[in-house]
C-alpha cells in the first residue's frame, strides 16, 4: 500500500513538473516604429513544439501606458514566433510604445520603444 501512493505521488510530481517545463513566456520581442507608414511592427520569439497548442494567444499595444489595442491569435504562425503590425496614426515623436506578448499557457513579457 505505501508502495503505490508513493508511486503514484512521484507520477502526480512528474506530470506536474514536466507540463509546466513546456510553458514559457516569449523570449524576446523587438519592436520597431515606421514613422512613414505610423506602424508598429513586433517580432515576439516563442519557440514551441506546437503552435496550434502552444502560442502566443494574445498581444497588448499600449501608447504612454495606456493601452490601446488588443490583438488575439487562435495559434502562433510558426514554431519560432509571433509577428505583428498595428497602425498607430497618432503616436508622435517622444511616445513609448509598449508591446506585451502573452503565452496561452503560462507567461508574458513587455517591451518597450520610445519614439525618436
Amino acid at each position: 500500500m505505501k508502495i503505490s501512493i508513493l508511486l503514484m505521488s512521484l507520477l502526480f510530481f512528474v506530470v506536474c513538473s514536466t507540463s509546466s517545463a513546456y510553458a514559457h513566456p516569449p523570449r524576446e520581442i523587438t519592436v520597431s516604429f515606421d514613422a512613414e507608414t505610423s506602424t508598429v511592427h513586433a517580432v515576439i520569439v516563442h519557440r514551441v513544439s506546437n503552435p496550434a497548442s502552444h502560442y502566443i494567444e494574445k498581444v497588448d499595444i499600449g501608447i504612454n501606458g495606456e493601452e490601446i489595442a488588443e490583438l488575439t491569435f487562435e495559434e502562433q504562425e510558426t514554431s519560432r514566433e509571433q509577428t505583428i503590425s498595428y497602425e498607430l496614426p497618432h503616436v508622435t515623436s517622444g511616445d513609448t510604445i509598449s508591446v506585451e506578448g502573452y503565452c496561452n499557457l503560462s507567461g508574458k513579457r513587455e517591451e518597450e520603444l520610445t519614439v525618436e
